[in-house]
């Protein structure tokens, strides 16, 4: 058991290795021409960065191992239902579900609650993002089962997004573009990702790499979508108040 665990272990230590060198590198150039941190400052980022080299490591180990081949099966054993209609809704679920778990999403929900001062509530966020996902990916089913090509949902859903644009305030419109970002995060694309090509390895008809992937492309669309109503609802309730306390007044 613990062969199969740590099986190319040693391979993933090397990736994430290389991957965060050359921060490490930009980071102690910095440090020697301009920051000139504290000896403690320095403590601190160097354990931050032990921590980061030690869970990236065991997360991308945990996708090979667990995460890919789990989400394979179940994309296998969903594909073969008798009722294949009932696809779109589990895929609601599993992308509101995994949405979550993103600890990018959570970043970004907090720092908006932050800086929005409470006006835009980490809650209502979590909540936004997490229907937006949970629609991607019921598409992204609804993609597999009929065989719809992907501009067919791709196209109008950013014709929809430049559109409403102009529709929302522009902060709205920055955190909606970054939340399709976000939402695209460790959890979609190594779960997720994995149960729609398992899904379309057994449909017939459909091939994984045509009707598998692009399901990424999807997450990343419905989150601007989602955020992009949100700014509209949130303007039109700052306006009904706004109309409220001028009558009053």
């Amino acid at each position: 058991m613990n062969i199969i665990i740590f099986e190319g272990f040693g391979d993933v230590l090397l990736e994430v290795a290389m991957a965060l060198l050359p921060l490490l590198i930009f980071f102690l150039v910095f440090q020697f021409v301009f920051l000139k941190l504290e000896k403690e400052k320095l403590l601190n980022i160097a354990k931050g960065m032990i921590m980061s080299f030690c869970g990236l490591a065991l997360f991308l180990q945990g996708v090979h191992v667990g995460f890919f081949p789990a989400g394979e099966v179940m994309g296998e054993k969903l594909g073969e239902l008798s009722s294949t209609w009932l696809l779109i809704p589990i895929g609601f679920v599993l992308g509101f579900v995994a949405t979550f778990a993103e600890p990018a999403v959570r970043i970004l929900n907090e720092q908006v609650e932050k800086v929005s001062g409470g006006y835009i509530s980490e809650k209502v966020m979590l909540y936004t993002l997490s229907i937006g996902v949970g629609i991607s990916i019921a598409l992204s089913m609804l993609r597999i089962l009929i065989g719809f090509p992907l501009w067919y949902f791709i196209i109008p859903g950013y014709a929809i997004v430049i559109l409403m644009t102009f529709l929302s305030s522009n902060r709205f419109t920055s955190i909606a573009f970054d939340s399709g970002g976000v939402a695209t995060g460790p959890m979609t694309v190594t779960f997720i990702l994995a149960i729609a090509v398992g899904v379309a390895s057994v449909t017939d008809g459909r091939d994984p790499l045509m009707d598998g992937f692009g399901m990424i492309a999807l997450v990343a669309l419905t989150p601007i979508l989602s955020v992009l109503i949100l700014g509209i609802m949130y303007e039109k309730k700052g306006g009904k108040k706004e109309h409220v306390s001028q009558s009053e007044t």
